[in-house]
C-alpha cells in the first residue's frame, strides 16, 4: 500500500476530518493540541488568511517533536502555487474546494494526495479521469446526503467525505453515513471562531470527542 492510500485509509478509520484557521499562532497551537487530546490524528489546517503559511509550519514544526503521528492536510488550495508552498512546508497531503488540474499536476509532481472539492457528476467524472480516489463534497450542506444516494453508483470506486453544514447531532451524522459516505469534514460547527477566539481549547477537546463518540456508536 502506497502512502496516500494509507492516509486515505487512516481518513476513512477516523470518520471525522476537523478544519480550521485562525490568524493567531498561538490559537492554532491550541486548537491542535486540543483535536490531538480528544483522539484526532488527521487535521485540515485551511488555507484562509494572510498568516496560513506562517502558521502551519508553527503546526508542521510541534508536531514533528511531539505528535509524529498526526497527519497535518492543508485546504483551501486553490492554485499551484499554493499546492507547492504548503507542499515545501510538510503537508502530509492537499484539499481543495475545486478541481484544478494544475493543482493537480503540482500535487502529483510531490506525490501528495489530493482531495479535490466537487459539486456535479461532471466535476466527479473529471476527478476520477485524473487519478484522484477521494473526493470532498461541497458545500455539503447544499448537497446533503440524497445527493450521495442518487451518485454513488455511478463512481464505485471513488470514496466520498462532504464537508459544509456536517453538524454535531446524531440525526445529521446518521444521515451522511447511511448515504455510504467514508468520513465528515467539520470546521465551524465544531471548532466555532468563537471557542477559538475565547481560547476555550478544552471546549473545542470536548466537544470533539463528543462528535468521534457519536460517530462510533452510529458506524460501528
Amino acid at each position: 500500500m502506497n502512502p496516500n492510500e494509507i492516509i486515505i485509509q487512516r481518513l476513512k478509520q477516523q470518520k471525522l476530518l476537523p478544519l480550521f484557521y485562525h490568524s493567531d499562532k498561538m490559537v492554532c497551537l491550541g486548537v491542535m493540541n486540543a483535536l490531538y487530546a480528544a483522539g484526532i490524528r488527521i487535521i485540515e489546517f485551511t488555507n484562509r488568511g494572510d498568516a496560513a503559511l506562517k502558521n502551519f509550519k508553527a503546526l508542521v514544526t510541534v508536531r514533528n517533536e511531539s505528535m509524529k503521528d498526526l497527519l497535518l492536510s492543508v485546504g483551501t488550495i486553490r492554485t499551484a502555487a499554493q499546492a507547492h508552498s504548503f507542499s515545501e512546508a510538510g503537508a502530509d497531503f492537499l484539499i481543495s474546494p475545486v478541481f484544478d488540474s494544475a493543482v493537480c499536476a503540482v500535487a502529483d509532481s510531490h506525490k501528495k494526495l489530493l482531495i479535490p472539492g466537487c459539486m456535479t457528476p461532471t466535476e466527479i467524472h473529471v476527478a476520477e479521469n485524473a487519478g484522484c480516489q477521494l473526493i470532498k463534497l461541497f458545500p455539503g450542506n447544499l448537497l446533503g446526503p440524497s445527493f450521495v444516494n442518487a451518485i454513488k453508483e455511478l463512481f464505485p470506486a471513488v470514496d466520498f467525505i462532504p464537508t459544509g453544514g456536517v453538524e454535531v447531532n446524531k440525526e445529521n451524522l446518521e444521515a451522511w453515513f447511511a448515504s455510504g459516505v467514508c468520513a465528515v469534514g467539520m470546521g465551524s460547527k465544531l471548532i466555532s471562531k468563537k471557542l477559538m477566539d475565547a481560547k476555550d481549547f478544552s471546549a473545542i477537546e470536548n466537544e470533539t470527542r463528543r462528535a468521534m463518540e457519536l460517530i462510533q456508536a452510529i458506524t460501528q
